[in-house]
């Protein structure tokens, strides 16, 4: 199988979040016949209350590009995994969360199977998945919407917070290389 490009959100509101994200990066790294080739910022976000319940902690959010080999579903397995590894509680899925993780899009796929919708069905949606896909890849074009990241987020009615935070996770996570934010749009500052 030839190598795809890969996005995955990752997101956490519950204990060390920053831990939590730091450790999730870095299993998927171990990942065989992948690499990670770019780690977004961290974005502390509010909770989007539109599937499920979250709760009322702030989220750390960010993306993680792969390249890999693995199959989606084998990808998406691996992230259940992960969440599982990380303390995700199974049964409240929809509650407060240590970590989850979305697979955003895998090269120009189209998936439509139970369980595995790629791409995200709401990420053109969310503010917290929209800006750091954007500092990765402005240009990055949705398959079936046929418009580029950037283009959704400069379009978006999301008004939730969302604050880039330093230091950037890829200075936690090693040498790993981003791209850069010149492009991107400024992220929302929390108001106090």
């Amino acid at each position: 199988m030839a190598r795809e490009v890969a996005y995955i959100g990752f997101g956490s509101n519950l204990g060390d979040r920053l831990d939590f994200c730091d450790r999730a990066v870095t299993l998927l790294s171990l990942l065989p016949a992948t690499q990670v080739t770019a780690v977004s910022s961290l974005y502390e976000t509010e909770p989007v209350n539109d599937a499920g319940n979250p709760g009322s902690g702030w989220f750390l959010n960010g993306v993680v590009q792969l390249e890999t080999e693995v199959t989606p579903q084998s990808l998406l397995e691996v992230c259940c995994e992960v969440e599982r590894a990380l303390g995700r509680n199974q049964e409240r899925r929809d509650g407060p969360r240590t970590m989850d993780l979305d697979i955003l899009f895998y090269g120009t796929r189209i998936i439509n199977d139970p369980g595995l919708v790629i791409p995200h069905p709401r990420l053109h949606l969310r503010r917290f998945v929209l800006t750091p896909m954007v500092e990765l890849d402005p240009d990055w074009r949705h398959p079936v919407l046929q418009r580029t990241v950037k283009d959704f987020l400069d379009h978006l009615a999301d008004e939730a917070q969302v604050c880039r935070l330093a230091p950037a996770p890829n200075s936690r996570y090693g040498s790993r290389p981003t791209y850069k934010t010149s492009s991107a749009r400024a992220p929302a500052k929390p108001q106090v």
